[in-house]
C-alpha cells in the first residue's frame, strides 16, 4: 500500500449536528481531550467568566453562548487522523450546516435524552437523507433524567424514518445512572463521576452472566430491570448491518454524558470502526476517486475577519483527492487560472497551523483575497473539471438595509458583500438599478442580529433594518428564454437580482407563485439557488 493510500484511508472527516443545546459542543470537546489536541474543556454558556468552547470563536458567539458558524477541527487519535466540523445548532443558521455537510462523509447526531427529537434536528436529518450520508446517533445528558429508553428509540424511527441499532443500552438516568450495558460483549461499563473538563474517570467492566458482581455493582433492582430490557431488546431490535448503515439507512444508537464524560471514548472508538475513509465525489466528468486522481477539492465555506487585527479572508475547501502539496500549482476552474494557494492553513477554531502538505478528506483553510466563491472546484493545473453545485436555501425573511452614514457608503457595500459571499446573508438589488438600495435575505431572523453586529464591530458601520413583508422567493431558471422586464406579475410580486445578476422574483403571498407561472407561459422557476 502507497504512504498516499496510507494516508487518505486513515481520515475519518464527519460533522456534528444537534438542536441548541443538546450538548454538541460539548462532546465535541470531549474528543478533542481524547486526541490529546486540549488539556482542558470549556463551558460555553454565556458567562463573561467562563471559558468558552474552543469551537466557538466569534464575539457574539461568546456573548451569547451559541455557535452561529462552523468551525473546524483536526486531531488524532488511535492512528485515525480526525477531522470535525462542528456546526451551529441554532436554526436560524442551518444553511451554514447544509453546506458543512456537503463536506463530510458522516453525520453525528446529538440527542438530549430529556427531550428525544427536536424541531432543529428533523430539519438537519433532512439535510442528511439528501445527502444519503451514514448517521451516528449519540444520546446525550444521562446524567440527568431521561426519557424512556424505548421510547427514544421509537421516537428517531418515527419522526426522522431511519431505522435504529443500539449498540450500546443505558442502565438507569439522572442520580440513579449506573452506567452502560455493551450488547457485543455483554458486560456493563460503570460510570463514576469525573472532575469536570477531564479524561475519563474510573471504568470497571462486569459481565452481565456473572449474576452476583452485577448485583453487587449496580444493586437488584437495576439488574432485574437490566435483564429485562436486553431480553426485549435481543428479541424486537434491528440487526446491525454496517451497509445499511453506510446508506443512511440505520442509524447505530450510543448513549452517555457528554458533560462528565461517560460514554464518550467507547462512542468514539466504535464510531471510528464503523465510519468510512473519505468517498468518491461527483464531478461533471464523472465519480472522481480520492486515492486514484490527483489533487482536487471545493470550496464550502468563506469567512471574513477571522482575526480582526489581520482582517482576513479564509477559504475553507475540502480535499476531494490525492495530496495537496502547498509548493505546487493548482488549478481555480471559475476563475480558470493556475495559482499557488497562499497561506495553506489547518484551523483550530481560531487557532491555525501552516501546512505544507494534506491528503483527501483532510479540511484546509487558505487566504482569500476575494477571487473565491462557494462551490468553487480546485484541481491539478492539467485538469478542468467542475464538482456538483451546492445548492442555496431559499431566504424566509427580508429587509431593506441603509447605512446611518452616508459617508460609509464603501465600507458598507464592502462589509455587505464580503459577509453575503461568506453565505450567510443574501444580497438582491432592484431589478433595473445598480446597488443604491439593498434588500439582505436571510434563513433565520437571527441573521439579521449578526449581520447589524458584524457591520458594526468589523466594519465600523450603523445599519438600519426596515423588514420587507416577502417570504417567498424563486430563482428563474430559463432567464435566457425570457424578457424580464415583459413579466407579468401581481401587486405582491417585486423583481430582483443577486450578487451574480441572476433574476429573482419575491412574493408576500404563496399562491402567487402559481399565478405568475400561469400568467407567464414557458417561465421556468426554482426555489433553489446555486452557488
Amino acid at each position: 500500500m502507497s504512504d498516499l493510500t496510507k494516508e487518505i484511508n486513515r481520515r475519518r472527516t464527519f460533522a456534528i449536528i444537534s438542536h441548541p443545546d443538546a450538548g454538541k459542543t460539548t462532546l465535541t470537546e470531549k474528543f478533542l481531550l481524547y486526541g490529546g489536541a486540549i488539556n482542558l474543556a470549556g463551558s460555553v454558556k454565556g458567562k463573561a467568566t467562563a471559558r468558552h468552547a474552543v469551537s466557538d470563536w466569534m464575539e457574539i458567539e461568546k456573548e451569547r453562548g451559541i455557535s452561529v458558524t462552523s468551525s473546524v477541527l483536526q486531531f488524532e487519535y488511535d492512528g485515525y487522523c480526525i477531522n470535525i466540523l462542528d456546526t451551529p445548532g441554532h436554526q436560524d443558521f442551518s444553511e451554514d450546516t447544509y453546506r458543512t455537510l456537503m463536506a463530510a462523509d458522516s453525520a453525528v447526531m446529538v440527542i438530549d435524552a430529556s427531550k428525544g427529537v427536536e424541531p432543529q434536528t428533523r430539519k438537519l436529518f433532512k439535510v442528511c437523507g439528501m445527502r444519503g450520508i451514514p448517521i451516528f446517533t449519540f444520546i446525550n445528558k444521562l446524567d440527568r433524567d431521561a426519557n424512556d429508553t424505548f421510547d427514544l428509540l421509537d421516537e428517531i424511527e418515527k419522526e426522522l424514518g431511519i431505522t435504529t441499532c443500539a449498540i450500546n443500552w443505558p442502565i438507569g438516568s439522572g442520580k440513579a445512572f449506573k452506567g452502560v450495558y455493551d450488547r457485543e460483549s455483554k458486560s456493563i461499563v460503570t460510570f463514576s463521576d469525573t472532575e469536570k473538563g477531564t479524561k475519563e474517570g474510573t471504568t470497571n467492566i462486569v459481565p452481565v452472566a456473572d449474576e452476583a458482581s452485577l448485583v453487587a455493582t449496580i444493586g437488584q433492582e437495576a439488574a432485574d430491570k437490566l435483564l429485562e430490557e436486553i431480553a426485549l431488546l435481543d428479541g424486537a431490535s434491528e440487526e446491525f448491518d454496517i451497509e445499511a448503515v453506510r446508506n443512511g439507512k440505520l442509524t447505530p444508537v450510543f448513549f452517555g454524558s457528554a458533560l462528565t464524560n461517560f460514554g464518550v471514548e467507547i462512542f468514539l472508538q466504535h464510531f471510528l470502526k464503523m465510519t468510512t475513509t473519505p468517498l468518491p465525489r461527483k464531478a461533471d466528468i464523472g465519480v472522481i476517486d480520492p486515492v486514484e486522481n490527483n489533487f482536487s477539492a471545493f470550496v464550502f465555506k468563506i469567512q471574513a475577519n477571522m482575526n480582526k487585527a489581520h482582517r482576513d479572508r479564509i477559504a475553507f475547501m475540502r480535499i476531494c483527492s490525492g495530496k495537496f502539496d502547498a509548493s505546487a500549482e493548482v488549478r481555480h476552474v471559475q476563475g480558470n487560472k493556475v495559482m499557488r494557494l497562499s497561506q495553506p492553513q489547518q484551523i483550530m477554531a481560531d487557532e491555525r497551523k501552516i501546512l505544507d502538505e494534506a491528503y483527501a478528506g483532510d479540511i484546509i483553510g487558505v487566504f482569500d483575497p476575494g477571487i473565491f466563491s462557494i462551490g468553487d472546484t480546485l484541481c491539478a493545473p492539467k485538469e478542468k473539471f467542475v464538482y456538483d453545485g451546492i445548492p442555496t436555501f431559499a431566504p424566509e425573511h427580508f429587509a431593506r438595509v441603509r447605512q446611518v452614514d452616508t459617508m460609509k457608503r464603501k465600507q458598507f457595500l464592502k462589509g455587505v458583500e464580503q459577509i453575503a459571499q461568506e453565505g450567510a446573508i443574501q444580497i438582491f438589488q432592484e431589478f433595473n438599478t445598480g446597488m443604491e438600495e439593498i434588500i439582505v435575505g436571510v434563513v433565520g431572523m437571527l441573521q439579521f442580529e449578526v449581520l447589524k453586529y458584524r457591520l458594526e464591530n468589523e466594519y465600523n458601520v450603523e445599519i438600519r433594518l426596515e423588514t420587507l413583508p416577502y417570504e417567498h422567493i424563486r430563482w428563474i431558471e430559463n432567464k435566457d428564454d425570457i424578457d424580464i422586464s415583459k413579466l407579468v406579475g401581481t401587486s405582491d410580486m417585486k423583481k430582483v437580482k443577486d450578487l451574480k445578476g441572476n433574476p429573482l422574483l419575491l412574493f408576500v403571498n404563496p399562491w402567487s407563485i402559481g399565478m405568475v407561472l400561469d400568467r407567464n407561459k414557458g417561465l421556468e422557476s426554482s426555489e433553489f439557488g446555486r452557488w
